[in-house]
């Protein structure tokens, strides 16, 4: 028997249009993951026609504009995996949302590279291997090699979700191409010795700042009985030390070196600050005037401070890590001849490439490291995240006024851990905590429902060690894995074009 033709019933055309929906979706999906790199393709295109506008006539344009695009391309890494410390506490807090947190961020990062971010690439460019001792085209070629080496580390990185040190790879580029071209002798070791010491320091210093201003937070605010009244005093103090602060960075990157003297800036920091906590005290009166006597009220008074020491933050973050992109970038200008002013003093375009470069990462590959470092490393409220924002600024603020490239990552989530492991030191042995939960229990109004039973809390540990451990890991080979590739990276560019 002949077979029966085909019959399209209702429920085969169903099925079908289904299909073509899901392939629709499918399809979407793929889609939607391009974007980003999409763009990331078309920002260093854009890298590469603004440095050809400034170079296109002059010898060596090829080698700038190539050095231009690798220098767009390692600040989009920068912003994708370094800039999400600036915010992930205050999103880790819920004081600002993922959204908010990436436009202020973007906003400050090009306000603090292009104002004061200067200083650190003189030590990017200058300083690692002596200019003196290699030749300018040579120079030139190592830049490229550990421009390429550290950005692909990074990219790599942060793929796999980890928060790694860009000050750590483009130095230990550096140093890798380097040596690789010309031995160990133009190596700059004291700075290096200086640079890797506070890299040591610094997550030790920011971990211990921000545990300080914990305790100070705790003792002043958090466990007083009348915890409202307590921050109506105290928030407009903390809100004054971060403007003073910033004010006194701001005299010191602006004018001209020995202009003032450290007592002046000391004396225009207090005065500022004085001026923000008279601003503030009304602002936190006002606020608080509707609150109830809980903790729940206090992240409502840290939220305003929250989202400014951010900001602070990412203005300091572009200062002093904006050098990891155009460092190499100026050193190859200057090389051919093209900028002006000495090695040390970066063109204004080459900032601009930088300065974009780290904000355009940052909208497109940020928030999946943002949400790691404010809310899978230890558990942060407004008070706690305040504290990690305060102490890191600061403490890269300092850095960067000094010249040193310490490593943003190194003091953020050093201030993070420090303020994990001080809150399980203070669960432990605080006679003032217990009290305080004591006389709630006694009087049925247990106001801290996270950690409602003492001796359970004395057993629970309040940051994740996998966490620590696979940080401190990708720490310490970040340096080793990045001067090797920049090595690999120069004997092949040396092989072909040189």
């Amino acid at each position: 028997m002949p077979p029966r033709p085909a019959v399209l019933t209702k429920r085969t055309l169903d099925k079908d249009l289904d299909k073509i929906t899901h392939a629709e979706d499918v399809a979407k999906h793929v889609l939607r993951r391009l974007v980003a790199p999409g763009l990331g393709f078309i920002f260093v295109g854009l890298a590469m026609l603004f440095a050809g506008v400034y170079v296109f006539d002059r010898p060596g344009a090829m080698l700038v504009v190539a050095a231009a695009a690798l220098a767009g391309y390692m600040a989009m890494n920068i912003g994708a995996n370094d800039v999400t410390n600036n915010v992930g506490a205050a999103v880790g807090a819920r004081a600002m949302t993922m959204g908010q947190a990436l436009v202020i961020a973007a906003i400050f990062e090009v306000l603090g590279a292009t104002v004061a971010g200067g200083e650190v690439v003189k030590t990017i460019s200058a300083n690692i291997v002596d200019a003196v001792q290699v030749s300018p085209v040579l120079l030139g070629w190592i830049m490229m090699a550990a421009l390429m080496a550290a950005a692909l580390w990074i990219n790599l990185a942060t793929w796999m979700n980890a928060p790694v040190s860009t000050t750590h790879a483009i130095v230990g580029a550096v140093i890798g191409a380097g040596i690789s071209a010309v031995g160990p002798e133009p190596v700059n070791w004291q700075v290096m010795l200086e640079i890797t010491s506070s890299w040591i320091t610094s997550p030790l210093i920011g971990g211990l700042i921000a545990a300080g201003l914990l305790y100070l937070v705790k003792t002043l605010i958090i466990y007083r009985d009348d915890k409202v009244a307590a921050a109506q005093r105290w928030v407009p103090v903390l809100v004054a030390v971060m403007a003073g602060g910033f004010m006194a960075y701001m005299v010191l990157q602006l004018s001209p070196p020995g202009r003032f003297p450290p007592l002046t800036v000391l004396l225009i920091g207090i005065g500022i600050g004085l001026v923000s906590w008279l601003a503030a005290r009304p602002l936190v009166l006002a606020q608080a005037r509707a609150l109830e006597n809980r903790n729940s009220s206090l992240r409502t008074l840290f939220r305003l401070p929250l989202i400014g020491s951010a900001a602070l933050l990412s203005f300091a973050h572009g200062a002093n890590d904006v050098s990891n992109a155009v460092g190499p970038l100026s050193a190859i200008v200057h090389s051919v001849g093209i900028g002006g002013g000495g090695i040390g003093h970066p063109p204004l375009w080459v900032m601009l490439i930088g300065a974009f470069g780290i904000s355009v990462g940052l909208l497109l590959f940020g928030p999946r490291l943002i949400r790691l470092v404010g809310e899978e490393i230890t558990k942060l409220n407004p008070m706690r995240a305040y504290c990690v924002a305060l102490s890191t600024a600061f403490t890269v603020i300092v850095a960067s006024w000094l010249g040193l490239p310490v490593s943003t990552t190194h003091i953020a989530v050093g201030s993070v851990f420090g303020v994990g492991f001080f809150r399980e030191w203070y669960t432990r042995h605080s006679k003032r905590r217990i009290a305080y939960i004591r006389r709630k229990a006694e009087s049925f109004d247990i106001d801290e429902p996270e950690e409602p039973n003492i001796h359970e809390t004395r057993r629970r540990y309040l940051v994740r060690r996998s966490h620590f451990m696979t940080i401190i890991a990708a720490w310490i080979v970040t340096v080793p894995v990045s001067a090797a590739l920049a090595a690999m990276i120069y004997w092949v560019m040396f092989a072909l074009f040189v």
